[in-house]
């Protein structure tokens, strides 16, 4: 006879409004409905959407759950769930792929019309499995990652080898593959061209990786951060811009190390909204195709419009143009078969119930990734 699951009463991070501090509480989590999957977390990371979320993106609904990224095992599954069991190790993502929408098979996008990206806080069914002293608890996407345990519709996770090393699973269920896919995916980065990358996170650095997998001969990272320079050599770069060394802008900067002529491709990953320009004004004039993958805090950001009056190509992103079933698959195995140093992407580690001090380590030079390890382990 199965067993049959019971709530859950488990540590996971809370914001209860804007402007209000991270908090470590008990919570519940109810057992998951028939297409749902309920999740052990093993560890999470923290991403620049954590902190827009924090600020109200992409909903303002709150006390929300926090974290979007990290790698668990399935603990109980729905009645209808079949292609997933307990025991399972999967990643979450905050985007589905049904394969037979119109969307999924033109080839064009990697927007799924059945399990499009979440932005209610809620399941797909409108609903919560979370809740905090019997109040509702919202998503920030499609799940809430930084709790020990978390319920997903199974249309927004991804089976991966159980051998996987769990911080570079939690690494690439967002930040380092939407880079990477927005290099090759998005852009498709042809051989031999230039790509300029402002922002050298886990996203640029995976833009950096994805542009030198495409073949890309010039490879310019942008960052104030000058520690940011052994760390992008690390993953293809083989040219780097400190804007704080020069009283120029990061257009003016870029054009100067490509002979006057800018980009082929850029790739905006800070969420800076004067950076969005610039990083324009950084490519080919005619034939330069701008991919944005930063999210800022503001909903609406200024643009140059000569910028693109001149011919060049402003191209948005969403998870870096990946399907997480056709592409995502294909990172997951390039990781474990070490074709991109994602070790060199782990800096600090804090325990669930020390969220706070993430936050502060966030802001320390030598941070990139802060893996948060959970409590039950």
């Amino acid at each position: 006879m199965s067993r049959i699951p019971q709530v859950v009463t488990c540590k996971a991070a809370i914001c209860w409004g804007l402007g209000q501090p991270v908090t470590v509480e008990e919570i519940q989590v109810d057992p998951p409905k028939a297409t749902e999957v309920r999740v052990k977390m093993l560890c999470s990371s923290l991403c620049h959407t954590d902190i827009t979320s924090l600020q109200g993106f992409p909903h303002m609904k709150f006390p929300r759950a926090l974290g979007h990224e990290g790698v668990g095992v399935v603990e109980s599954v729905g009645d209808q769930v079949t292609t997933l069991k307990e025991g399972d190790v999967v990643i979450p993502t905050y985007i589905g792929e049904c394969e037979t929408c119109e969307n999924c098979v033109s080839g064009k996008t990697n927007l799924c019309l059945t399990n499009p990206v979440r932005l209610t806080g809620l399941l797909p069914d409108e609903t919560s499995r979370m809740s905090i002293r019997g109040q509702r608890l919202y998503h920030v996407l499609s799940c809430a990652t930084w709790s020990e345990y978390m319920v997903s519709d199974v249309n927004y996770v991804l089976k991966v080898d159980p051998t996987i090393d769990p911080t570079h699973a939690s690494f690439i269920s967002c930040g380092f593959s939407t880079g990477y896919g927005a290099a090759w995916k998005e852009a498709k980065v042809e051989s031999g061209s230039s790509v300029a990358v402002l922002g050298l996170g886990a996203v640029g650095l995976g833009a950096i990786s994805g542009a030198k997998a495409m073949g890309a001969a010039k490879i310019i990272g942008i960052d104030k951060n000058e520690k940011k320079r052994e760390k992008g050599e690390a993953f293809g770069m083989n040219h780097f811009i400190n804007p704080s060394d020069s009283a120029k802008s990061v257009s003016e900067l870029v054009k100067e190390a490509t002979g006057g002529m800018g980009v082929d491709y850029s790739f905006e990953c800070t969420g800076i909204p004067p950076m969005l320009t610039e990083s324009l004004e950084a490519t080919k004039m005619g034939t330069g195709k701008t991919v944005v993958v930063g999210i800022p805090a503001e909903p609406t950001v200024p643009l140059g419009l000569i910028a693109i009056l001149l011919g060049r190509t402003l191209k948005g992103s969403v998870f870096g143009g990946l399907k997480v079933r056709s592409d995502l698959s294909i990172v997951v195995d390039k990781s474990q078969k070490k074709e991109f140093p994602l070790e060199e992407l782990w800096s600090h580690e804090v325990p669930l119930e020390d969220i706070k001090n993430a936050f502060v380590i966030l802001k320390e030079p030598s941070c990139l990734k802060i893996v948060i390890k959970m409590s039950h382990l």
